[in-house]
């Protein structure tokens, strides 16, 4: 390096470099050190480090160090400048020797190292005599600053019996001095407090178990841990932070009853259900470590029971049967409590269980008497005469002073009273005679009373079975419809009956059937038993005649199984029929039926044609008025219209009590129409009639008669309302029996002849004697 140009740069540094602790007590003392052994040469200025302590300056600027060039020779001509962070501030420089001086405190925890840069100039030219060099100072350490828990409060729970050296937890302080030069940051833990329960690594600040605990003993600890600095020497700063140790449940207690003997009562009189006493186990457990079950010794486990109440954890004892003071007044059960979770770990400890005695006293009570069966079944026999016996109830009062006891039957409002019963010995007899096949079961129930206490009443169901006897003959089970057709031949079966009977047979019905005596020696038929419940009843001959005999009557003897054995007698009516090949059947019950009225087929065909003419009319008036309902489009909206208007009760045309409303106010003027005097209806009906004698029911007469008669009631004021109904019937002709009806009765009987009423049979008989010939000659 050319020596003209070379500058001798001497620097004193402030750094926090790792020292031994004898280096750092000396920085502590002295305010200038001297300088180390480094030397670095870099573009002609020379550095020498030395070592200077935070926090430290005197009343006067403390002296750093001194930048020297090679080229200064002590004249004054060069120019020390120094420039960067904290330079004029921190740091200033004598510009005519370059010394360098500290003038206020550092503190390395806010700034570790301030980079500076130097210069020396020419104070002449003013130009540099170096280039420009960069340099940095750091800040050496010391201890200013105390540890701190930054993490709390501390909580921290563990359970309790825990063994010794259990970690609890762990608390961590921090110092803000620099922990890699001297021991400024290297903390040491200890424990001010919690002693002997828990102990405290130095190093790691981790709490652990010293001794078991326990939480029935103390739930809850405060434990105090102080961190120094320096590793505890002498002149450290400490702190202390507190842990909140709680101590959770585990279970190593077993459940203890209070007292070693109970004492409750309970009444006879009491349900099932009842609770007799409670009885309580303590647990100096909690939560689920303190839950027990309570249970009874099996001697005594039919009589009570017992449940845990979970909220409590009372065991409540209840009353499974009921007791009785006379048969037993005193109970010693022996009640056990569990623990419902035990813990494996405390075994050794002993049985997680207690037991106890209980002793029950039963109390006395009034009770209501006691029947010695709860329900009776009886059986009478049926038809049994009013007083007989049908059995006996018997009660008795369970207390000791036995009560008589008077008995009842509860009787329904809505029922016969079949039975009474005797209130002083309980026996049950018939008031009416009974029908099995009416009722074959009576349910009764049968009050007991005692008779010094009525408010003492029990009741019991007595069940009455009623036996049946062989009282009921055996009949047809429904009304038969037989036939037999005149050319029926002889063995032919015309009919299959059967027969049934109310009565009950134990062994089954059995039934015989046969002809009663008095036609046994009969020809036209025969009954043939199928031993089967069933007979087939056969023609006895070949060939019928109705015009001998329409109906046949014949007796069938049934004969039931029983004992004795009943019979009854049950006709069969048998219709002789005029059948075809076909054998239809239809025609012979169609004409069996108008035999029973007395018609002949002349007779049947003639009401046969007045019915049909009788239709055909009534169709042909109902058409005529659907046709006029055409032409008049409006006739409905009117009469609806009219409707709305007025409501009236019209009895008749005739009727007086039609003035009862002005019927002119239906009336309008478009509608009013001049009176046009009617005829005489009786005479035109008259000659009408007689002209319909020589025609048929589509007579051009009778339709204009029909118009004409309705013309008349629409203009006609005087005829009754628009929505009255006339009725003209017509007879018309073509029936050989004439004409019944009455329209031509005005004329003579001379016009008539009713002879022919004769001929049609008996239920005529009396109106051709009112209508005949002769009768009308003698009139």
């Amino acid at each position: 390096m050319n020596s003209s140009v070379l500058l001798r740069l001497m620097v004193m540094l402030v750094q926090l470099w790792p020292c031994s602790p004898s280096t750092q007590n000396s920085s502590a003392q002295n305010t200038v050190h001297s300088f180390t052994a480094l030397r670095r040469v870099k573009r002609g200025w020379l550095w020498e480090p030395f070592f200077a302590t935070e926090e430290q300056i005197s009343p006067h600027p403390v002296y750093i160090g001194q930048l020297k060039s090679d080229l200064d020779n002590q004249d004054g001509n060069l120019k020390y400048i120094l420039t960067g962070e904290g330079a004029g501030t921190f740091f200033v420089i004598d510009e005519y020797n370059g010394k360098i001086y500290l003038t206020q405190k550092l503190d390395r925890e806010k700034k570790p190292f301030y980079t500076l840069r130097a210069q020396a100039i020419n104070r002449n030219t003013r130009l540099p005599v170096e280039p420009e060099s960069e340099f940095i100072i750091k800040v050496r350490d010391i201890n200013d600053n105390a540890p701190q828990f930054l993490d709390g409060p501390y909580v921290a729970t563990v359970p309790e019996m825990s063994p010794e050296g259990t970690s609890v937890t762990q608390v961590t302080a921090t110092d803000a001095d620099d922990p890699s030069y001297g021991n400024s940051a290297r903390l040491l833990y200890s424990l001010v407090q919690g002693q002997p329960y828990f102990s405290v690594e130095p190093k790691t600040g981790v709490i652990r178990m010293a001794s078991q605990t326990d939480r029935e003993t103390k739930e809850q600890y405060l434990v105090i841990i102080q961190a120094k600095d320096m590793l505890g020497q002498a002149g450290a700063f400490s702190a202390t932070a507190t842990v909140t140790i709680n101590l959770s449940d585990v279970n190593d207690n077993p459940p203890k009853f209070q007292h070693r003997l109970y004492y409750m009562s309970v009444s006879e009189e009491a349900p099932v259900g009842t609770t007799v006493g409670k009885i309580f186990a303590e647990d100096s457990d909690i939560g689920d470590n303190a839950a027990m079950d309570y249970f009874i010794d099996a001697d005594s486990s039919d009589v009570f029971y017992i449940f845990t109440n979970n909220e409590t954890q009372e065991g409540i004892i209840l009353l499974r049967k009921r007791v009785d003071y006379e048969s037993k007044r005193r109970y010693s059960i022996q009640v056990k409590a569990v623990n419902r979770y035990i813990d494996e770990r405390f075994l050794k400890e002993g049985p997680f269980e207690d037991t106890t005695i209980v002793k029950i006293n039963v109390e006395d009570a009034d009770e209501p008497p006691v029947f010695t069966l709860e329900s009776y079944v009886m059986e009478i026999v049926e038809g049994a005469m009013v007083g007989a016996l049908v059995g006996v109830v018997t009660a008795q009062d369970p207390d000791e002073d036995d009560s008589p006891v008077r008995y009842s039957i509860v009787h329904s409002m809505h029922l016969k009273r079949l039975f009474s019963i005797n209130e002083h010995n309980g026996a049950i007899i018939t008031t009416e005679p009974l029908d099995r096949e009416i009722a074959s079961w009576h349910n009764l129930t049968v009050t007991a009373t005692e008779t010094r206490n009525p408010e003492k009443i029990s009741e019991a169901n007595v069940y009455v079975q009623v036996l049946d006897v062989n009282d009921n003959a055996p009949e047809f089970p429904k009304n038969y419809e037989t036939f037999v057709c005149e050319n029926a031949v002889s063995g032919q079966q015309i009919q299959s009956v059967s027969a049934v009977d109310k009565d009950d047979s134990a062994e089954g019905h059995r039934f015989y059937f046969s002809l009663a005596q008095e036609e046994a020696n009969s020809s036209y038929f025969t009954v043939k038993d199928n031993q089967d419940n069933t007979a087939g009843i056969f023609t006895g001959r070949s060939g019928f005649r109705r015009q001998e005999q329409f109906f046949f009557y014949l007796p069938i003897l049934i004969q039931d199984n029983g004992t004795p054995p009943l019979t009854s007698t049950n006709t069969l009516t048998v219709t002789v029929c005029d059948c075809d090949t076909e054998v239809n059947t239809f025609y012979c019950r169609y004409g069996a039926f108008m035999y029973s009225l007395g018609l002949s087929t002349e007779a049947l065909v003639a009401l046969l044609a007045c019915i049909l003419i009788f239709l055909v009319f009534f169709l042909a008036i109902v058409a005529i008025r659907q046709q006029q309902q055409k032409k008049s489009p409006f006739s409905e909206k009117v009469e609806e219209f009219r409707e709305n208007i007025v409501s009236y009760d019209d009895e008749g045309g005739g009727e007086e009590d039609t003035e009862a409303f002005d019927i002119s106010a239906l009336r309008t003027r478009s509608v009013m129409r001049t009176h046009r005097p009617r005829k005489k209806v009786a005479s035109e009906i008259q000659n009408f009639y007689r002209q319909s004698l020589q025609v048929g029911p589509d007579s051009a007469i009778f339709r204009q008669f029909i118009s004409e008669k309705l013309q008349e009631a629409n203009t006609d004021p005087s005829v009754p309302p628009y929505d009255s109904l006339q009725t003209y019937a017509f007879e018309g002709t073509g029936s050989s029996a004439g004409s019944l009806s009455s329209l031509g009765s005005n004329t003579s009987d001379t016009d008539q002849s009713y002879d022919y009423l004769a001929d049609w049979g008996p239920h005529f008989k009396q109106l051709a004697g009112m209508y005949s010939s002769h009768r009308t000659e003698r009139d």
